[in-house]
């Protein structure tokens, strides 16, 4: 095999269907498999020399399978995008055709309607874009692993998750849509100060320990929440997800300013004083009831 065929032989894999369009024949194919130059690695689709045994390699065959239109998805996509763990012994594969393919450690799913767009490239292999890629995994994966996907993609400059908000707007409908957005949801709320003043004082009143103080400095930091008589401050988060390092560095000098002066802090997300206002209370009430005299 010529030095120019075999650059193109992504990971070193190649279909029949490829080596037929560089030009060889079907005795020629043969000829190579039976020298050595080439392995079957499944039906129709060959390495290059002997087989690696790398994922990489095993999901280009698996690719290449499935023909033209076929892309790594689902758990294999999210594995080749570096957030999350495939199911071992388990491709999964995207056609955006009505002919399925049944191969012993293959799952092929049929899908006309995956649009040509979300089909990228990764270290040279067809896969569902990143975007794709979470909107897929939230058809199958728990709450928690879940949600670990979109932090690592966050984690790895893939896509912060208020840009993956975002174009979910325009995929409404779509199997997986509406759970990935409720996640998201939940962590890149963020209300106005004066809503969530607005909102805040009925919770606290109800849980004994009307407001104090908003927007107090204390020990050198503004605060969101102060009830000086007991020690106790309250900070409350909008976008949880997507926090730039010096962000972080700046949120843990609070809290360890806060405990070096011998304060109580609480931390509430937005999204928790909006829609879980019941919870909010009752940690609220506990944690006053513990810090009175």
């Amino acid at each position: 095999m010529g030095a120019r065929q075999l650059a193109r032989a992504q990971h070193q894999v190649l279909s029949r269907a490829q080596l037929l369009d560089f030009g060889y024949s079907e005795r020629a194919v043969e000829h190579r498999l039976a020298t050595g130059r080439l392995w079957r690695l499944t039906r129709g689709v060959y390495s290059v020399g002997p087989p690696r045994g790398t994922d990489e390699q095993r999901w280009m065959a698996s690719v290449l399978a499935c023909g033209d239109d076929a892309a790594l998805s689902h758990r294999s996509a999210a594995s080749l995008w570096g957030i999350g763990e495939e199911l071992p012994r388990r491709t999964d594969v995207s056609v955006r055709r009505r002919s399925p393919v049944r191969r012993r450690g293959l799952l092929a799913r049929c899908r006309p309607s995956l649009a040509a767009s979300q089909i990228v490239e990764r270290d040279g292999i067809p896969v569902t874009s990143i975007v794709q890629t979470l909107i897929d995994l939230a058809t199958e994966l728990p709450d928690g692993p879940l949600e670990r996907s979109v932090n690592e993609a966050d984690k790895h400059d893939l896509i912060d998750p208020e840009a993956l908000r975002e174009a979910l707007a325009d995929r409404v409908g779509e199997p997986g849509v509406k759970r990935l957005a409720a996640l998201l949801d939940q962590r890149t709320f963020r209300l106005s100060d004066g809503e969530l003043e607005r909102l805040f004082r009925p919770i606290a009143a109800a849980a004994g320990v009307p407001v104090d103080a908003t927007k107090a400095c204390v020990s050198g930091v503004e605060v969101d929440f102060y009830w000086p008589r007991l020690g106790l401050v309250v900070e409350t988060d909008g976008l949880r997800y997507h926090r730039t390092p010096s962000a972080q560095a700046r949120d843990r000098v609070r809290d360890q300013t806060h405990t070096a002066a011998g304060l109580t802090q609480l931390r509430f997300t937005h999204w928790q004083v909006k829609y879980e206002s019941g919870y909010v209370r009752g940690i609220l009430a506990r944690t006053a009831g513990r810090l009175r005299p």
